[in-house]
């Protein structure tokens, strides 16, 4: 087996392994009855799998570094699994915002403070945050030549770090110590290690064209 097609099934595999853990997460959280299954419960769901996906794509990352693979092997699978982060991370608060629309609440920022506990609304809004940096992102195809380009992709190291905050202090499924907070944390850890090598590298070439 050749090492390009090895490195796509590596990807391919974490990504659908890390999906299934949020799905076993919530599912466990909610006890696995869907009887009365709502927006206030199902919207959890997307935001644990756009984090998780999105690991898994610095993970591939690196690992298709390691494994001198190039970059375009992984073309196609960047594309889907990335169409699949971008519907997630607008489902995600979209449909918290339309629920508690609908319930009186008003819109964010007012609407959030009513929903999560009390001082904790500013987390809300890092989530929000996060998402317009990742929106911002998809601008690359019209932006991406301009010499400032590389603050957006930057901005989105710091966001994917905010995200994992942001899931820690209000995530269901991460209140309780269990198996998926120690997953969680492990996704932290180790995406801040990744994020530190690459700015290391960066720093590094940097200093060598000089």
């Amino acid at each position: 087996m050749s090492k390009d097609k090895l490195c796509l099934i590596i990807v391919w595999s974490l990504s659908a392994l890390v999906a299934t853990l949020a799905f076993i997460a919530w599912g466990n959280d909610l006890s696995w009855q869907f009887g009365h299954l709502n927006t206030y419960l199902f919207f959890p769901l997307l935001g644990l799998l756009a984090f998780s996906v999105m690991w898994s794509h610095y993970v591939a990352g690196t690992l298709r570094e390691l494994m001198d693979v190039d970059q375009t092997r992984l073309t196609n699978y960047y594309r889907y699994t990335g169409y699949a982060v971008l519907t997630l991370i607008c489902l995600h608060p979209g449909l918290l915002i339309y629920q508690l629309f609908r319930d009186g609440a008003g819109l964010p920022p007012l609407s959030y403070e009513r929903y999560v506990a009390p001082g904790l609304g500013w987390i809300t809004l890092l989530g929000t945050a996060s998402l317009l940096i990742f929106l911002a992102f998809e601008f690359r195809r019209i932006y991406a030549k301009h010499s400032w380009w590389h603050f957006v992709p930057e901005a989105g190291d710091f966001a994917m770090l905010a995200i994992f905050y942001h899931g820690l202090r209000l995530g269901s499924q991460l209140r309780h110590a269990g198996w998926f907070v120690t997953v969680w944390w492990f996704y932290g850890i180790t995406l801040t290690v990744i994020i530190a090598r690459s700015y290391a590298k960066k720093y590094a070439n940097k200093k060598a064209r000089r």
